[in-house]
């Protein structure tokens, strides 16, 4: 049997497999998803499982249980593109015929020192429950101080607020606003909300180094009781180990099929490719979707056809009861209606509708 095998189970690789599995597989042709976990955790809900609003069992999603795939559960030490092998650390390597690479991303810590030894994280499901953890264990009147005032630290902030209300939070940026990628307007709504939720803004900050419960902004000490980290990614450390031409992010630059040019058996989604858009859940799952277009069709000897992908925009959360989007390139959103469609989109992913 030929494999064609998806590495990484997230919003990208699921998409693939779940539109592969729609078609007709040639015959001779095996799906093989790999992940470490026997699930998949819907990432853009992190921030809710660290802050404790909701349970683990909220933001899991079924792989797909279907005799055409074949899930494979284990830690990837390598990916040997000149092999076709997939390396385990505690397994026999793998071959394959054709491949995606959908490992995701990792925090990036800017080289700042101490960072990653003494900030926690909501990149993984491991880690999320250590945030939890960690949080948790913080008593009150404690300080938190999130650490990056993108969508992932504005989310974390005010989940947090609503969740514990005892604590004194800070939001802390390097920038002059948060969400510095939003129209200003939209940053002032947000602005407002943390300042009457009684959260600390603090913009302005460059840290240089973190040493225990002290965040040091050039001279002055910042003091905390836990430092969260969102303030960056890059891809995984396997990815920035292969010899391939990447971004200046480190991401794989790609052909218009989304396959790494010098090895066309093998396609890149999400956090790991070189889009012309920021990283996101959506993103990863339009590209899946053209991946498994492109694949059905080199399958039936055709030449792929793939149209432009086009975002339809991006929703936050601020708590249970408000939130913030931008639907195009002009239109806003804020309060209650945001919120509300932020939840519906969590209610299809996890019921496999996109």
């Amino acid at each position: 049997m030929k494999k064609f095998v998806i590495l990484g189970g997230g919003y990208g690789g699921l998409t693939i497999a779940l539109n592969m599995l729609e078609k007709d597989l040639p015959e001779d042709t095996l799906l093989v998803l790999i992940d470490r976990s026997p699930f998949q955790g819907l990432k853009t809900e992190y921030y809710a499982l660290a802050s404790g609003t909701i349970a683990e069992t909220h933001i899991r999603v079924a792989y797909p249980n279907d005799p055409r795939l074949l899930l494979t559960f284990g830690e990837v030490s390598s990916v040997d593109l000149n092999n076709k092998q997939i390396l385990f650390e505690d397994q026999e390597p793998l071959s394959y015929d054709w491949l995606v690479i959908g490992l995701g991303c990792v925090d990036s810590y800017h080289g700042i020192v101490g960072a990653k030894e003494y900030s926690s994280s909501i990149q993984t499901l491991c880690q999320t429950r250590a945030t939890y953890q960690r949080i948790n264990d913080i008593a009150p009147y404690g300080q938190v101080s999130i650490i990056g005032g993108g969508l992932s630290g504005v989310e974390m902030a005010a989940e947090l607020r609503e969740s514990r209300a005892d604590l004194n939070i800070r939001l802390i940026d390097r920038g002059p606003s948060l969400l510095s990628a939003f129209p200003s307007n939209l940053q002032q709504y947000v602005r407002e909300w943390m300042t009457e939720h009684h959260i600390e803004l603090r913009p302005g900050v460059s840290l240089v180094r973190l040493d225990g419960g002290d965040l040091y902004n050039g001279d002055e000490i910042i003091k905390t009781d836990a430092a969260i980290w969102t303030a960056g990614i890059q891809p995984n450390p396997i990815v920035e180990a292969l010899n391939v031409p990447k971004d200046r992010q480190g991401r794989i630059l790609l052909n218009e099929y989304h396959q790494i040019p010098d090895y066309q058996e093998v396609f890149v989604v999400g956090d790991c490719a070189s889009l012309p858009f920021s990283p996101s859940a959506q993103a990863a799952q339009a590209q899946g979707k053209q991946i498994a277009e492109a694949m059905l069709s080199i399958w039936k000897g055709d030449t792929p056809r793939l149209g432009k992908i086009k975002l339809r925009g991006t929703l936050g959360s601020l708590g249970k009861k408000a939130g913030f989007g931008i639907m195009g390139k002009r239109t806003l959103m804020t309060g209650k209606i945001a919120r509300v469609l932020k939840s519906g989109v969590l209610w299809k992913s996890k019921r496999h509708f996109g």
